[in-house]
Parts: structure tokens; C-alpha cells; sequence
């Protein structure tokens, strides 16, 4: 029932459990908050440590011959390229008299079409002074490089004009002299290539005519396009602010910083693989949470109900205690001090019926090690565990974190509660402390979640889990230590949440 019940979960189970990632992403706040703040921190360091070099600013209007309304800005945009060029670098840097390469100096500023016709030149320098020199003579060159274009554009178009006219004046010169040299002929045939000649003739007057004025149209239009060209906005020095410039790129730090540490804690959610919803650790544990507490003491409003939360538990785990003559063992995996103090809870509510013996397997002792207070029940440590006597009530305390000698864990208990820590283990080692249990035929009763997402939704408890168990413990034979256990008794059933915010416990 158990396995088929977990395959068909598993096949069912979506590659990616956006809830999940949500829940682990938001927990994982400190991560991308502390990016953010890094990156505020760096953006702002950096307005301060490296501030932007002194920058001028000139804008040029430019007229081209080719001007159309609905030109989509190619033009300006070739101009902006021109800019990028070495000819007119190496004419500003000569005017600057500098002996800086062109080449270098090209990385140093930069052209942007405002418009279709206007273009702006933003260039960096050593100085204020220095940077409005070095966008006159920039601006200067770039304007002489593109007036000597429109000169020569037209230059040629008159000269191809100009040259088609007096090829065409030499035509009219040779039919001029035939119609010279045969005014003398007569006959109905010369009377028919003389009306020929002299239509030929007022032709080719025409098109020199048109030729000629063309030729000076083209002229004519040059100075306007030269006078056109011109810098509208004399070179000036763009102001610097250090408090603007820090808040613009310690905002800009926070965003950039916030987006990393967000993307950083979901891969690292999906590549971990840590359970953190109660429905998926009890999937894969294999038994219910039971209650669920805090990982702290919280906040003033909220330790009336942690308090309530605990007595509540340890109210439920002395009943279990005290329906069965089995040892129980608490074993961590996450929180050792969380279960340290459940264990203390509990020994004190069972030290009123008798004495009772908590065997501490914790590693490094810490309940042994402790000092202890009035009411705290007796602390061993492991290995003194034999020396116990079956008069008094035994209750373990352990982990079964990496490292654990899982043939110990019976003599802290035959049948545990799990205290797990959400998001601590990973998924298969949630997989391998079941496995591990069910190898020792140690049942699980419950598990109890420290440290929830206070907006966890989802159910985590497993109907079949109770059946699961009562089937493990009648199988189990019978102890040989003296210890006898009713094997038709029924496992009880609770369940305490106490989330970190206002809601109300159940």
C-alpha cells in the first residue's frame, strides 16, 4: 500500500514545485538581501572611488542634400560613424596639437543623432577646459570634413554637367556647319535635311540651356548647405554631482545585486534539493508531522503562544510515553538544542511518576555536559546507557545527521520521534534516515518541525503513515530485555502548529 501509494505520488510530482522554490527562496532572505546591500554598497563606493571623468558636450546641425520628411535618421546616423573615423581624429588632434593617436583618442568620445539633422558629440578629457577644447576641435574638423564633402559632391556633379553641355556644343558647331555648307543645294530633298538640321539644331540649343542651368542650380545650392552647417550649441562641460551620481548607482548596485541574489538562491534551492514544506518531509520521512515550533523564542507577542505550543507537545509525548513501556528516543537532525530542550520538557512532566533517565547521544554531550537545574531529570551519556536499571524510564536523545552509527540508535530507543529542522537535510538523506530506521526496525511516531515557513499551506500528514506503523511494530518480535509492550495499543494522534507570525495555532 505504502509503495504503490509512493510511486504514484512520485510520477505525479512536477519537475519543478514552484511553491516549493517560492518558500525556499524567501527563506533564504539574508542570501539576496545581503546581495542587495552589497551591491547598494559597491554602487555607491564606486560613484565615490571612481567618479566619471570631466565631460563636454557640443551639438552640430547638419545639412545634407538628400534631407527627406520621412527620412528614418539614416543620414544622421552615417554621420555619427564618420565621426568614428581617424581622418577627422587625426584633424582634431592636429588642431589640438596633441601627440595622441587617433586611435586612442577615438575611444574618448562619441556622436548620437538627436535628430535627422542634429548630432551630438560627447568627448572626456583630463579637465573641464580640456574637454570643451578637445569637443571644439572635434566639432570643427568634423564640420570642414563635411563641408569639403558637399563641395566635392558638388564640384563633380557641375563638372559631369558642364561636360555633357560641351559635348553637346560640339555637336551644334558640326550641325551648324552643315547647315552652312548646304544652304547653296536646292531640290525637294536638300529643302528636307535643312528643316532636319535646324530641328536638330534648336534641340541641342535646348539641352545646353538645361544643361548650363543645371550646372549653376548645383552651385547655387552648395552655400546653403555649407551655411547649414554649423554648431548650434557651443562646446560646454557637463556639471557633476557626487551625491546624484552615488544614489544613481548605489540604486542601480541594489537591483543588480537583489536580481543576483535571487537567481543565486534558486539555483541553489533547485540544485540542493531541501524539503522545506511540511507535505514534502513528510513524504520523505515517511510519517506525519506532528507539531511544528519555532527554531527561536520570538517575538514578545508570540512566546505566550511558543509556550502553549511546547507544553502542548510535551503534554502529548509524556501520553506516549506513558501508553507504552518501550523506551522513546528523540533524535535530531538540524536541532540539537531545540531537541535538547524538548527532551528536558518532557523528562521534567515524567519525573513526577517516577524517576526517569535521559540518555544523551547527542554529539558532543551537550545535555550531559550541562549543568543541572532543580526538577531536571538524570542525564547519562551513552555509554553508561547499560547501566540503567529497568525500574526507571528511559528516554534517548540522538541525531541521525551525516555520520551517524545507526546500530546505536536502539539502545536509545525502540521507536522515535523526529525532530527535523526544515530545509537542513536534502532530499535523499531524508530518504536514507527512513531507510536506515526501517532497517533497525525502530518505528517513527511523528515528526516534529522546528523552524517552519510561517505561510506553509500544505498538509503534512500521511493517512496510510499510522497503519504503516502499527503493521511495523506487530511484526516486530518482542524484546528480550525485560521490557514487555502491548501489541494491539494504538499510536496517538496530534498536531500543534506555532508559526512565526499571528497565526492561530491548531
Amino acid at each position: 500500500m505504502t509503495t504503490s501509494t509512493t510511486s504514484e505520488s512520485s510520477t505525479s510530482a512536477p519537475l519543478l514545485d514552484l511553491q516549493a522554490l517560492v518558500v525556499t527562496v524567501r527563506r533564504r532572505r539574508r542570501l539576496w538581501c545581503s546581495m542587495a546591500l552589497l551591491g547598494l554598497l559597491a554602487g555607491a563606493a564606486m560613484a565615490v572611488l571612481l567618479p566619471p571623468p570631466p565631460t563636454a558636450v557640443t551639438k552640430v546641425l547638419v545639412a545634407h542634400r538628400e534631407d527627406q520628411p520621412n527620412d528614418p535618421g539614416t543620414l544622421i546616423r552615417t554621420d555619427a560613424a564618420l565621426l568614428q573615423t581617424t581622418q577627422i581624429a587625426d584633424e582634431a588632434l592636429r588642431s589640438l596639437k596633441s601627440p595622441e593617436k587617433p586611435e586612442d583618442f577615438m575611444g574618448e568620445y562619441s556622436g548620437i543623432g538627436l535628430t535627422n539633422n542634429l548630432l551630438q558629440i560627447t568627448v572626456t578629457g583630463d579637465s573641464d577646459a580640456h574637454a570643451m577644447a578637445r569637443a571644439k576641435a572635434l566639432a570643427d574638423a568634423f564640420v570642414a570634413d563635411h563641408v569639403k564633402r558637399i563641395q566635392q559632391a558638388a564640384s563633380a556633379e557641375a563638372k559631369a554637367l558642364l561636360d555633357q553641355r560641351d559635348r553637346l556644343r560640339g555637336e551644334l558647331a558640326k550641325v551648324n556647319k552643315t547647315i552652312g555648307d548646304g544652304s547653296s543645294a536646292s531640290g525637294p530633298n536638300a529643302s528636307a535635311d535643312l528643316e532636319s538640321l535646324f530641328a536638330r539644331r534648336a534641340e541641342l540649343t535646348s539641352r545646353i540651356s538645361d544643361f548650363s542651368q543645371r550646372a549653376a542650380e548645383a552651385r547655387i545650392g552648395t552655400p546653403q548647405l555649407i551655411a547649414g552647417t554649423q554648431i548650434v550649441d557651443a562646446p560646454r562641460a557637463l556639471p557633476h554631482s557626487l551625491p546624484k551620481s552615488a544614489a544613481t548607482n548605489a540604486a542601480i548596485g541594489l537591483v543588480l545585486g537583489l536580481v543576483l541574489g535571487l537567481a543565486l538562491a534558486a539555483v541553489g534551492a533547485v540544485v540542493a534539493d531541501r524539503p522545506v514544506l511540511r507535505r514534502e518531509i513528510a513524504a520523505n520521512l515517511g510519517a506525519s508531522v506532528i507539531a511544528e515550533l519555532p527554531r527561536r523564542s520570538g517575538r514578545l507577542w508570540q512566546r505566550r503562544r511558543i509556550r502553549a505550543a511546547r507544553e502542548r507537545l510535551t503534554a502529548s509525548l509524556a501520553r506516549t510515553v506513558r501508553d507504552s513501556a518501550e523506551p522513546l528516543s528523540l533524535l535530531e537532525l538540524g536541532c540539537a538544542r531545540s531537541t535538547s530542550v524538548i527532551a528536558l520538557n518532557l523528562g521534567r512532566a515524567l519525573a513526577a511518576e517516577g524517576p526517569v533517565v535521559v540518555i544523551d547521544g547527542l554529539p558532543g554531550l551537550q545535555l550531559a555536559k550541562r549543568s543541572p537545574k532543580p526538577g531536571d531529570p538524570t542525564v547519562v551519556s551513552g555509554e553508561r546507557a547499560a547501566d540503567v536499571s529497568d525500574q526507571e524510564r528511559r528516554l534517548g536523545v540522538g541525531s541521525v545527521a551525516p555520520g551517524t552509527a545507526w546500530t546505536d540508535l536502539q539502545y536509545l530507543g525502540t521507536r522515535t520521534v523526529l525532530v527535523v529542522r526544515a530545509g537542513h537535510g536534502n532530499a535523499a538523506w531524508l530518504h536514507t534516515v527512513a531507510r536506515q530506521l526501517a532497517d533497525q526496525r525502530i518505528p517513527v511516531i511523528g515528526v516534529v518541525l522546528i523552524d517552519p515557513d510561517p505561510r506553509d499551506r500544505t498538509d503534512g500528514t500521511l493517512w496510510d503513515g499510522l497503519h504503516t506503523a502499527l503493521r511495523g511494530q506487530n511484526e516486530r518480535p518482542a524484546r528480550q530485555n525485560g521490557t514487555g509492550r502491548r501489541g494491539t495499543e494504538r499510536l496517538p494522534m496530534w498536531a500543534a502548529r506555532v508559526p512565526d507570525s499571528d497565526q492561530e495555532a491548531r
